[in-house]
């Protein structure tokens, strides 16, 4: 039997503590149309989704957690109870798509299912459809579901293939002698321990200590969801100009956007108000089709109150920087291990504990996943966008999840209903963010070149 790692189980007791949160994650596929025929697509998806037992298990659980969830055959599996369908209302544009997305990831999954849902939306304008994957986060992390999503696709996961690695000749290893070689490992390891202290030390400072920030608090049962897209070239751009990695031009994106939503509010933005929660892949590349979660996290506080877009950007960087150097990665490490070699029931109930703590201290979420290089097919029709959907919840009312396709940075943004009224406006600072460091890189790349003097008389 497959049994539930406590960071798996960690996500249905995240539902268990709070009724309004849904734990589910999501890929928004926009799609070249017409949509096909329910009986062609239940045909094929039924033949597709052989290749993830996943999709035809349910969750067995114990009483009073005296053992870990495990994953079963479901004997009355029926997929055409998972792949359903839904038609926009006129003018089928953005709007309408993405309100039908919030209402559709706001609902929880059936536990007594295989908790998968697939949603195909007709009615999208300029002879379009969408295509919604919904998978409850205990199933699956952020590159484990688009491998999944990959696996619905034509080419199947082939298409998540990256570009080829550069071959460099190995150089010859310079043994080292045994006392010498064992100082410098014992060193090491000490090294990493007190990283690991230290990074626990500010995930907890992190987690208690209150933000400055109305961003945070209580969920409803509503959600509200948007997208944004900007061209990797113009991301990969401002990287290299002012050399940084691609995750920290996205980041400071997203702050700037923060930063203007905060302004309209009247509220001012003073360091801490975006302490940001910000997940770390420690998937090894062989286990990239795993179904289930392998992630550990950084807490860095995101520069709202930076105005120079350019200094923003460099503090983003400065601050992840130190975030990865402090040991919070290992420290996030070290505690799944940790809990995985406890008994479930101890490990189960604290996790139980810590979910229902109220929690001030982080205001969002802000996830970065890779996505496949070449464009997807579905069913023969291309996939023009790909949006990611993230989960809310530990009271965090808005999360931005990005996914990068076929040359483009896809952003999903799921907010609180009542938090962010126009969650429009979060999308669109996005992008606005990109378009003034592309500016500012060509600038920089490019300075104007002055004419000859002349005299004035």
């Amino acid at each position: 039997m497959d049994h539930l790692t406590t960071l798996d189980a960690g996500f249905l007791k995240a539902e268990d503590a709070d009724p309004r949160v849904s734990l589910a994650i999501g890929g928004l596929a926009v799609i070249e149309g017409p949509p096909p025929g329910q009986d062609e697509l239940i045909s094929v998806f039924a033949q597709r989704i052989r290749g993830c037992p996943r999709f035809g298990q349910r969750l067995r659980l114990h009483p009073l957690d005296l053992g870990a969830p495990e994953w079963v055959d479901d004997p009355s599996f029926d997929i055409e109870r998972h792949v359903r369908r839904a038609a926009l209302p006129h003018p089928g544009g953005e709007r309408e798509l993405f309100r039908l997305i919030a209402d559709v990831m706001a609902r929880r999954l059936d536990r007594d299912r295989p908790l998968w849902e697939v949603w195909v939306i007709e009615g999208l304008a300029d002879d379009r459809w969408a295509m919604l994957t919904k998978l409850h986060h205990c199933m699956a992390d952020g590159v484990a579901a688009t491998h999944i999503l990959a696996g619905l696709c034509d080419d199947g996961v082939n298409s998540m293939a990256r570009a080829p690695r550069k071959i460099t000749k190995e150089r010859p290893v310079q043994r080292k002698p045994l006392l010498r070689g064992l100082a410098e490992a014992s060193a090491t390891v000490t090294a990493g321990i007190a990283r690991a202290v230290q990074g626990a030390g500010e995930i907890a400072a992190g987690l208690v200590i209150p933000s400055a920030s109305a961003l945070n608090g209580p969920l409803s049962d509503q959600r509200r969801y948007s997208g944004a897209r900007v061209a990797m070239v113009d991301v990969e751009l401002i990287a290299s100009t002012f050399d940084v990695t691609v995750n920290d031009v996205a980041l400071a994106a997203i702050t700037e956007s923060y930063r203007n939503i905060m302004m309209e509010r009247g509220l001012k933005p003073v360091r801490g108000s975006l302490r940001t929660l910000v997940p770390v892949s420690v998937r090894s590349a062989n286990a990239a089709g795993e179904t289930d979660n392998r992630v550990s996290l950084m807490l860095p506080n995101l520069p709202v109150d930076e105005e120079n877009p350019v200094e923003r950007l460099r503090t983003v960087h400065d601050r992840l920087g130190r975030a990865k150097s402090s040991g919070q990665r290992q420290a996030g490490n070290v505690f799944v291990a940790l809990t995985n070699r406890i008994p479930f029931a101890l490990s189960a109930w604290t996790v139980g504990l810590l979910m229902r703590l109220p929690q001030r201290g982080v205001v969002t979420v802000a996830t970065n996943v890779p996505g496949p290089r070449r464009p997807l097919r579905i069913m023969g029709r291309q996939v023009t966008g790909l949006y990611p959907v993230p989960p809310l919840a530990m009271d965090l009312r808005t999360g931005v999840a990005m996914l990068s396709y076929a040359g483009d940075l896809f952003f999903g943004i799921l907010t609180d209903y009542g938090v962010a009224a126009d969650v429009d406006q979060l999308a669109r600072g996005i992008e606005a963010a990109i378009t003034r460091l592309v500016a500012i890189s060509k600038r920089r790349r490019n300075p104007p070149t002055r004419g000859p003097l002349s005299l004035v008389v």
